[in-house]
């Protein structure tokens, strides 16, 4: 056991003084270790170094072929994207078709500036009947809150 450290103020004050001294360093071949591997296969040979076939001690050299990105360009006849009309159906007509239509607008416009033609084509087609629609919904909608408030206002 160490002494204890008057100054130290701490839960374990006999932790924090090293009066003892680690134990002194062992040559692992003198510790009982084998040094050797004694398995039935005898150790590895070095293979030796080619001299001279290398100039200035280089190695051979490895040659790699530069990586190769095939992308797409943008349509030259983007799909219409109908983003606006989508913001609007949104806002103003049929909420879940709005937002619907809009995730299809964004991806004509994705699908546009990959290159990818049919699935522009489908995401535009897919849009505009979904704005198409929830305007549909909006505007009928409309149509029969007025003629409610025109039926209770006729009632009274």
């Amino acid at each position: 056991m160490s002494k204890q450290n008057p100054d130290y103020i701490g839960q374990y004050p006999e932790k924090s003084d090293f009066a003892d001294s680690p134990p002194a360093y062992q040559d692992p071949g003198m510790a009982g270790y084998q040094t050797s591997y004694p398995g039935p296969y005898p150790p590895a040979q070095p293979y030796p170094s080619p001299q001279g076939q290398y100039p200035m001690g280089q190695g051979p050299a490895v040659t790699m072929q530069p990586a190769i990105y095939v992308q797409r360009a943008p349509l030259v006849h983007p799909m219409p994207d109908y983003l606006g009309y989508s913001i609007f159906t949104m806002l103003c007509c049929c909420l879940p078709l709005g937002i619907a239509a809009l995730i299809y607008s964004i991806s004509t416009r994705d699908a546009n500036n990959m290159g990818n033609e049919e699935l522009a084509k489908k995401n535009s087609r897919l849009a505009r009947n979904l704005n198409h629609t929830g305007l549909g919904i909006g505007i009928a909608v409309l149509i029969l809150w007025i003629a409610y408030v025109a039926f209770a206002a006729s009632q009274h």
